[in-house]
């Protein structure tokens, strides 16, 4: 199978989409691909990856594609259908280029409005959960390797304002983090055991259950991207480079059961705190 070079099934499938179409129109005028390239003064090997979804089109390429094929009038569509594709890929510095206060605040109301959050975390302690020490820390990382804005202190007091959430009624979290995000340091020692401290506390939170997938458990799911499922509508994910924001149903729905399979992966009570008290106990 060949391998996306997007990281969303969302995502690959609106460029292919798109590349489907280009490719159609170009049968439908007669036209190989070498001829396209001609009457463009492109590359040929532009074509074959405009058309195989490997590269894709600027508004530019689809305005000079349809041209070629006297099918202008299917540009305004294809256009379409291409800001759409890349609003599902936004860049982190493009998100972040204004700070990352502004980016914690930008969410406040679709986490208001949120019913039921699902969240699964292979690498950190979800925001949700986070104190002021861990979230500076955290976020001074992301924009040291980003080169964002310096508003570190800003952006963490923003993120714990915006978890008050969790102590209001009307919201669910269900939380399942690998047990590895306890034992991976954010700050020091200290800022780590004062984080691990507020875990074990707000695990007592009516609306919260938090379970730990076991270091070694065998498991018939790999790991995956850390990823939070809002209600029914949308899912987050987060990877190096980007935020994938995923409104498909299908792969909602599939990102809703890859939830289920972790969480029955996961330990919860007694046997959670366990393992969150023998990582604080771990710490130097």
């Amino acid at each position: 199978m060949t391998h996306s070079p997007y990281p969303s099934t969302a995502l690959d499938a609106a460029r292919r989409a798109i590349a489907d179409q280009l490719r159609e129109i170009r049968r439908d005028a007669g036209l190989t691909g070498r001829e396209i390239a001609a009457r463009t003064g492109w590359q040929p090997s532009k074509v074959s990856r405009l058309q195989g979804a490997t590269t894709p089109p600027s508004d530019d390429d689809i305005r000079a594609w349809c041209r070629a094929c006297d099918a202008e009038d299917k540009i305004p569509d294809i256009l379409a259908a291409n800001r759409t594709a890349e609003s599902m890929y936004l860049e982190w510095k493009r998100v972040q280029r204004t700070g990352l206060r502004r980016l914690q605040e930008s969410r406040i109301p679709l986490y208001e409005r949120t019913r039921t959050f699902r969240v699964y975390s292979s690498s950190v302690i979800p925001g949700f959960l986070q104190t002021y020490e861990y979230a500076a820390a955290l976020l001074g990382t992301i924009a040291h390797f980003h080169g964002t804005p310096d508003d570190v202190a800003d952006a963490a007091e923003a993120r714990v304002e915006r978890s008050h959430i969790i102590r209001e009624g009307g919201h669910r979290f269900a939380i399942v983090l690998e047990e590895s995000v306890l034992r991976h340091v954010v700050g020091d020692a200290a800022t780590m055991a004062g984080q691990l401290g507020y875990l074990l506390s707000a695990m007592a939170l009516p609306s919260v259950s938090v379970g730990i997938v076991p270091t070694g458990r065998p498991r018939g799911m790999w790991t995956l991207e850390t990823f939070t499922v809002f209600d029914e509508g949308r899912v987050h994910v987060e990877l190096l480079t980007a935020a994938i924001t995923v409104t498909t149903p299908g792969e909602i729905t599939q990102y809703a059961h890859a939830f289920e399979e972790m969480a029955g992966l996961a330990v919860y009570g007694a046997e959670a705190r366990s393992r969150i008290s023998a990582a604080i106990d771990s710490l130097d």
